[in-house]
């Protein structure tokens, strides 16, 4: 049987991310139930378009690139599950940080 493997490749200024979990529990040991935990705003870049289209027809290059780990708005981008994997797709502007 042969897998079948799909990149999403996003247009233009966007990004596609894979979210990074938050952590179970508190620093002091409290187990979070789902409902209690707020979603993580820290990914990692799976994929990039080809940068932002300027007036002149040329494009800007990307400040982030795929592997690179980032922080995010809480409400940014649009949430999509592609293969039973759930992804972010965020236009490049709602990258607040890159984590070194």
């Amino acid at each position: 049987m042969r897998m079948k493997i799909m990149k999403v490749v996003p247009l233009g200024d966007k990004l596609v991310i894979k979210r990074i979990e938050a952590e179970q529990a508190t620093a002091g040991g409290i187990v979070l139930p789902d409902s209690a935990q707020e979603k993580p705003r820290q990914g990692r870049v799976l994929s990039v378009g080809d940068g932002r289209l300027l007036p002149d027809g040329s494009r800007v290059a990307h400040e982030v690139h795929e592997g690179d780990r980032v922080v995010f708005g809480g409400y940014a981008g649009t949430e999509v599950t592609i293969d039973d994997e759930s992804l972010l797709i965020l236009r490049a502007e709602d990258v607040l940080a890159v984590v070194k």
